[in-house]
């Protein structure tokens, strides 16, 4: 596992596409299991081992996951997530150019529960959560095209409706929309950078994660983006 950031307080990793972080109905071990084996065996640590999840990115997701070490940590995480005190930018792979280039995208989405999946929706709707973020097209191959993408809130599986309901769904991302999977079951959506004040040290902390190295098409933009 490939850890960006570590130290008293915090962890953060760039996760690889494919994996839980948290545990589910399928039983496979999730990365907050073990990152915690991780720690206690680095640090020799006796007993249980705390280990707290602030956020978290979709199965198919790959990029930057912070964990928080401390109770007090994990505490002002979450405030921080709450009030949108941190800036998360995504890099996403489409095959339909976005018109225009770059723009503010809002919806209304309404989650199903029961196909864990949600729908986006132009106007507000009942029991509808309101859905904000930015994208910009970095740039385009003959083929495919890179955009960047900030939240400004983190509603379930958000880029990838937004987008799809946009008209260009994220390479590989069957639920919404796209016509082929990818081989592994990963989407193009990689959680890139994370920016924030550190919860205990009060300093500004940016974290980055870069792009898988083991897809074609990653390896084809990280050159063009150098």
């Amino acid at each position: 596992m490939e850890i960006l950031y570590e130290d008293n307080h915090l962890l953060a990793i760039n996760k690889p596409a494919g994996m839980l972080v948290q545990g589910d109905k399928t039983g496979d071990m999730p990365l907050v299991e073990r990152m915690k084996l991780y720690l206690k065996d680095k640090y020799n640590k006796p007993g249980k081992v705390f280990l707290g999840i602030p956020h978290r990115l979709d199965r198919p997701v790959s990029g930057v996951l912070l964990f928080a070490r401390t109770s007090k940590a994990l505490s002002r995480l979450n405030q921080a997530f709450k009030e949108k005190n941190l800036q998360k930018t995504y890099w996403a792979v489409v095959q339909e150019r976005p018109d225009p280039p770059s723009d503010r995208l809002v919806h209304f989405l309404i989650k199903n529960q029961a196909k864990n999946k949600s729908r986006a929706f132009t106007s507000e709707k009942k029991g509808s959560k309101k859905a904000i973020l930015d994208y910009e097209l970095l740039h385009s191959s003959d083929r495919y095209h890179l955009l960047s993408i900030q939240l400004h809130t983190g509603r379930h599986h958000q880029i990838r409706v937004q987008l799809s309901k946009m008209g260009c769904p994220i390479k590989g991302d069957l639920k919404y929309g796209y016509a082929r999977p990818n081989k592994g079951g990963f989407i193009h959506l990689h959680a890139v950078e994370l920016s924030l004040t550190h919860p205990v040290q009060k300093v500004p902390l940016t974290i980055t994660a870069p792009l898988p190295h083991n897809d074609v098409l990653w390896n084809y933009f990280r050159q063009q983006m150098q």
